[in-house]
């Protein structure tokens, strides 16, 4: 009896206490929500990243069909849907509208290769318009493609054998240096484009055409 009354009472096990786990939970909360900000912010990251990569890349398919195709003019003017006459290359400040080579034939159907093509801006979307046939029959409509929306603004100017850039092609006069024969199939030496997507700023091409018109000096004053 008197062994047991010196041992005591048995003495509780070792644990923690309440305010010990309330701080522990309170760590692991803070540092889960810490974890996940992390990671969403670098979701949201990785996905501005795409997207602006796919928005380069469009920009850059549509600058690269635009070009593409200038290099591909050819001094071939055509009839209208009313039956005139249209010059080779009929440009504005923000629309252009031409003849291009290379129009595929995987089929080999019975047709030229030769396509006129044009490019301006509608709705904000930079577009390009393709007629089947050269020489378009009444109320023919073109095949109309979006190249790039939200596009921004389109500006053109033209390069005439005088070295002198113009707004407006064919120019309103006959340039000295210009051949005077087929004065509808006139080209310049070169086209210059702006366009300006608005999350882009204004982006610049100067394409020197295939087939200059003959002139007496060349745009960068060598003889021809």
């Amino acid at each position: 009896m008197s062994a047991r009354r010196r041992a005591g009472p048995p003495r509780p096990a070792a644990g923690f206490s309440l305010l010990e786990l309330v701080v522990a939970l309170a760590i692991f909360a803070v540092m889960a929500a810490a974890a996940y900000a992390s990671l969403a912010s670098i979701a949201r990251t990785r996905g501005a990243l795409a997207a602006e990569q796919q928005r380069l890349a469009q920009v850059q398919r549509a600058l690269g069909v635009f070009t593409a195709a200038l290099r591909q003019a050819v001094g071939r003017d055509v009839r209208g849907n009313d039956g005139r006459l249209l010059p080779a290359m009929l440009g504005s400040s923000d629309r252009i509208e031409f003849t291009r080579v290379g129009y595929a034939n995987p089929l080999a159907e019975p047709r030229s290769n030769l396509q006129r093509v044009a490019f301006a801006l509608a709705n904000g979307s930079l577009q390009e318009a393709r007629h089947t046939a050269l020489d378009r029959a009444p109320g023919a409509s073109p095949l109309l493609r979006e190249l790039l929306p939200q596009a921004g603004t389109l500006r053109l100017r033209y390069l005439g054998c005088d070295r002198a850039w113009r707004e407006h092609w064919p120019p309103a006069e006959a340039l000295p240096c210009q051949r005077e024969a087929a004065p509808l199939a006139q080209l310049p030496r070169a086209v210059e484009l702006r366009i300006a997507p608005p999350d882009f700023g204004e982006l610049r091409r100067i394409v020197e055409l295939p087939e200059p018109a003959p002139c007496r000096a060349r745009w960068d004053g060598q003889p021809c």
